[in-house]
């Protein structure tokens, strides 16, 4: 029995790591890439910029936010039965499709939860910035200055959430068929 016990202690010594948490790592490690890149793009924008263009980076992240999102939501609601008839007629990008529908929990997980919090970070920040500008150029502190920019930045993203999520929902074949389709030109996903 101790022969055993102690060929069973090393084998779970030994065994790899359960798949799900080399995901959780790899997720860990692309989100802070991401963060840096989104963040330092942010930055850059911003630097010297003026009102309209801190206001378009804002609008940027705030759409690029959006766009992830209904992507998210596409792949988990959609089929692969059309996909499986179009890769088999060598469409372009019905081969990347099935590989995110194969993959739907972790881009979903992906796009709703990295980039997409990213985003809502990201704009945080660049509405801070517009923020300190307003009020410098006002010479004013006033908190319904920021108040006001919070809330409309709050409803456009919730709002442009809300309307992507019932595109996603009704035309999901259509969403991550475009996806697909980017990814193929791009290169990314399934040979």
């Amino acid at each position: 029995m101790r022969n055993e016990d102690g060929r069973q202690r090393s084998k779970k010594r030994t065994d790899p790591p359960p798949r799900h948490w080399r995901w959780v790592v790899r997720i860990f490690l692309m989100s802070v890439a991401l963060s840096g890149v989104l963040s330092l793009l942010s930055g850059t924008m911003l630097a010297g910029a003026g009102y309209i263009a801190a206001v378009m980076t804002l609008f940027f992240f705030v759409l690029l936010g959006i766009v992830f999102d209904v992507v998210g939501v596409a792949v988990t609601a959609a089929s692969p039965s059309p996909f499986h008839s179009m890769a088999s007629h060598r469409t372009r990008g019905a081969k990347e499709a099935l590989f995110l529908l194969r993959n739907s929990e972790k881009v979903a997980s992906f796009c709703n939860d990295v980039v997409g919090d990213i985003c809502g970070i990201v704009s945080g920040s660049t509405a801070a910035v517009l923020v300190a500008r307003l009020q410098q150029s006002l010479s004013v502190e006033n908190v319904l200055v920021s108040t006001a920019v919070t809330a409309l930045i709050s409803g456009l993203t919730i709002g442009g959430k809300a309307i992507g999520k019932k595109i996603a929902l009704d035309r999901c074949k259509e969403v991550v068929y475009a996806t697909g389709k980017l990814m193929h030109i791009v290169h990314i996903g399934s040979k």
